[in-house]
């Protein structure tokens, strides 16, 4: 690491280095001159740490010239007290001496000892290496990294999956969401809809209520469903389809999930697809019905007959037939091996 500026420590800065690590300092202000680091300045505790910190660190900091400060906190570990280490280059310096500072910042921690650093710091302004600058970097070190948009769709997918008990009166929090009860017009809708006293029963989320509520039960036939689907917002669909399949008459209800992908909030999208699988058990283990078929779609253009028709009937492949080993040649079958015994004096037939 040295080898990289040939910088080397100073007899000085290892002795103060020594007793800085028994808490003897709370401010070291260290600088290269004539090519080895040389303490710049220091300065012992007068009160905690954060009451000592802008008035100890701020002054040390020049406009043009970079530097390494080292702050020790109250706090300790197994090796002593844990310093923060903070490399000062600010945009106004030289361009050499930026490099050369950089380049042996690493000397440096080595031979403070780099088990005794708990943050390090970089800075550029005096913002960036104030009191309320560090605190901000606390806070980005502990903040989750972003997600890639893999594992986004990963985590919705997983958000989906959830299976939850859930009431009608109660909103439950889950580690994966959240389940919102269903109105009491909503219930009755559904109640309506399984013996069949209506076909559609439209539902939407009540954001600022928490709450799943009725949004519409207009009459639908099949050829007007595309026209129920909002372009703009998420909703869940409860259709009575009614068909002819295999010459038998049938009437099934269908759970369709419409989501305009980014024409909605980021919010309504997490809570629409975080409750829906709640709301799914709800409605069948606690109002008994039974729904042949549950669809996500984004696009109410999706719903024609055929898709529909697909989608409740899934065509399966035709069986494959086995192959049938050919017959044999028509006559003798060829020489059959018998075992005879002693006595036996006629030929065996089939």
């Amino acid at each position: 690491m040295s080898h990289q500026t040939g910088i080397q420590a100073s007899g000085d800065v290892k002795d103060t280095f020594a007793r800085a690590r028994y808490g003897q300092y709370r401010i070291l202000k260290i600088v290269i001159e004539n090519e080895q680091l040389v303490v710049g300045s220091s300065r012992q505790p007068a009160e905690s740490w954060e009451k000592d910190y802008e008035s100890f660190v701020l002054p040390l900091l020049e406009d043009k010239q970079p530097c390494y400060v080292l702050y020790r906190l109250d706090s300790q570990n197994a090796q002593g007290y844990e310093w923060i280490f903070i490399a000062w280059s600010p945009d106004h310096s030289h361009v050499r001496q930026k490099m050369l500072y950089a380049a042996t910042r690493a000397t440096l921690k080595k031979e403070f000892g780099g088990g005794h650093i708990k943050d390090e710091v970089f800075g550029t302004t005096k913002d960036d290496v104030s009191l309320n600058g560090y605190r901000k970097y606390l806070i980005s070190q502990s903040s989750p990294a972003p997600l890639t948009a893999a594992e986004e769709e990963l985590r919705q997918i997983k958000i989906n999956e959830v299976q939850v008990e859930v009431g009608v009166d109660t909103k439950h929090q889950t580690l994966q969401g959240v389940a919102f009860p269903l109105a009491k017009e909503a219930i009755q809708a559904l109640e309506k809809l399984k013996n069949k006293r209506l076909n559609y029963v439209q539902l939407q989320i009540d954001i600022k209520n928490e709450t799943i509520v009725l949004a519409s039960t207009l009459h639908t036939e099949l050829k007007d469903l595309p026209n129920r689907i909002p372009k703009d917002s998420a909703r869940y669909h409860f259709f009575l389809y009614k068909h002819s399949h295999e010459g038998d008459y049938l009437e099934s209800i269908v759970f369709i999930y419409s989501m305009p992908g980014y024409m909605c909030s980021i919010r309504e999208r997490m809570l629409y697809s975080s409750c829906k699988s709640p709301l799914l058990e709800m409605v069948e283990r606690q109002l008994w019905m039974q729904i042949i078929r549950k669809i996500e779609i984004d696009n109410g253009d999706e719903l024609t007959p055929d898709f529909l028709y697909e989608e409740v009937h899934p065509k399966h492949h035709a069986h494959k037939q086995n192959f049938a080993k050919p017959k044999g040649p028509a006559g003798k079958r060829g020489i059959r091996r018998l075992i005879r015994g002693p006595a036996d004096s006629e030929t065996p037939t089939d």
